[in-house]
């Protein structure tokens, strides 16, 4: 079975000179993530977060404008400390379906010398859903994004 399905999924891979400690925190606090989780000048407005296997993920964004961005809750599938995170928004907390969907991420954290390798795929359900992250901006935002989690992750010292 292959992990990655070029056709279906994006993903972003950086060296961050920061602990998988760090990284799982900024993942995991709602504090923390409300600090780098959307690209500047975009801001996340609400967090939510149970870091378990059912528990909730959830977070609502604000343009510069003003224009709020609200999302349904979704699902934490897979949460290994340190190590990897994955949440979706096809299921809701306890694993309750949505009715919908979009992505399903996938974040793994390894500790390599000099920090973390840190990598973030998102798997879509079909080849169109890919293309439209993509014209959503997936590369720059999500970059971005990797970018503010690096320079957050940095100050923590786990």
């Amino acid at each position: 079975m292959t992990d990655h399905d070029r056709e279906r999924d994006l993903e972003l891979t950086r060296i961050i000179a920061a602990s998988p400690r760090a990284l799982w925190r900024c993942w995991t606090e709602p504090d923390l993530l409300r600090q780098w989780f959307c690209p500047a000048p975009y801001k996340v407005t609400r967090a939510e977060i149970d870091p378990r296997p059912g528990g909730i993920f959830l977070t609502a964004m604000q343009a510069p404008d003003g224009t709020d961005f609200d999302a349904e809750a979704g699902c934490v599938l897979e949460a290994e400390p340190d190590r990897r995170f994955t949440f979706t928004d096809a299921l809701g907390p306890s694993f309750r379906p949505t009715g919908g969907g979009f992505m399903t991420g996938v974040i793994t954290m390894e500790a390599v010398e000099g920090g973390t390798r840190y990598t973030a795929r998102v798997r879509h359900a079909t080849e169109a859903d890919r293309q439209k992250h993509i014209d959503m901006g997936f590369h720059e935002g999500w970059g971005t994004a990797a970018d503010q989690l690096a320079a957050l992750a940095a100050t923590l010292g786990d």
